[in-house]
């Protein structure tokens, strides 16, 4: 099997920290997956030009390649901090750059954001514990490093925690019920432009569906029709396989640390299996 038929991702929640070991600290996990992944001869490449290789006829990549990303955006993904219960938490591009410092060899995730500034906000206080730490202040910074992208996941997530979301008819904590034009218009559309305005060295190309849940609106209808508007060139849910060239583009699968797999055996095991 070549490398550029099936290519795994690997996402990462940051926010996930209820414990010190693997099974309950994506921090822990991303580190540990790192230092199996590099000793068993995958190479980590970025999510984009995993999609370049397989939908845009992009570089082959080399055997054993796979992708990582971060879901949500917040600040765990670029800092290191002080967690209340569970101590020093070394941030995700922390992790990325202690790899990459010891092994000597490049290594980059994806970081989907929450694109709203006010959404954000309110999920701090209704998500976390209201300490700022859900800003947009390391964005151009990590665009400028170059060692972890920032890509949409849509404008607010249409969480249940938030007093309103782009979806007016109230349905909130799901995804798949975003399915007419002017809602779609906001998560996708208006993210992708307040992206793009913010770090504007770059152009949003990914799209991460919240919940890793879509509609056929939205997969088959909206996202290929507007592609020209909104300028992004896949989407990705949740569903726990490689990626393929023979998938939709639409709708790409992602293996997701926690849901499915808590330690580095069973991460052997998915890959093998998949």
């Amino acid at each position: 099997m070549s490398s550029t038929s099936a290519i795994p991702v690997l996402t990462y929640h940051a926010m996930n920290v209820n414990g010190v070991d693997y099974a309950d600290n994506d921090h822990v996990a991303l580190a540990a997956d790192l230092a199996w992944l590099h000793a068993h001869g995958w190479r980590i490449v970025p999510l984009a030009a995993a999609v370049a290789a397989l939908f845009e006829g992009g570089a082959a990549l080399p055997p054993r390649s796979c992708a990582i990303s971060f879901d949500d955006g917040s600040w765990f993904d670029w800092h290191d901090l002080d967690h209340p219960v569970y101590g020093r938490q070394r941030g995700l591009a922390g992790i990325l750059r202690d790899f990459r410092d010891r092994h000597g060899v490049a290594v980059h995730a994806t970081s989907f954001v929450i694109v709203s500034p006010d959404a954000r906000a309110e999920l701090d206080r209704t998500c976390m514990l209201g300490l700022g730490w859900w800003g947009h202040d390391w964005w151009p910074a990590a665009e400028s490093e170059g060692l972890v992208a920032i890509e949409s996941h849509s404008f607010d997530h249409n969480h249940h925690t938030l007093r309103a979301t782009a979806q007016k008819d109230g349905r909130t904590g799901r995804f798949d019920v975003i399915e007419d034009e002017a809602t779609a218009d906001i998560e996708i559309l208006h993210a992708s432009r307040w992206l793009d305005a913010l770090l504007p060295t770059r152009r949003t190309r990914l799209f991460a569906y919240p919940y890793g849940q879509s509609s056929a609106f939205l997969r088959e209808d909206y996202l290929p029709r507007r592609s020209a508007d909104h300028g992004l060139v896949a989407a990705f849910g949740t569903e726990p396989r490689m990626m393929r060239a023979t998938d939709s583009r639409w709708n790409l699968p992602r293996f997701v640390c926690g849901a499915d797999w808590r330690s580095t055996d069973e991460l052997a095991r998915l890959l093998d299996a998949a």
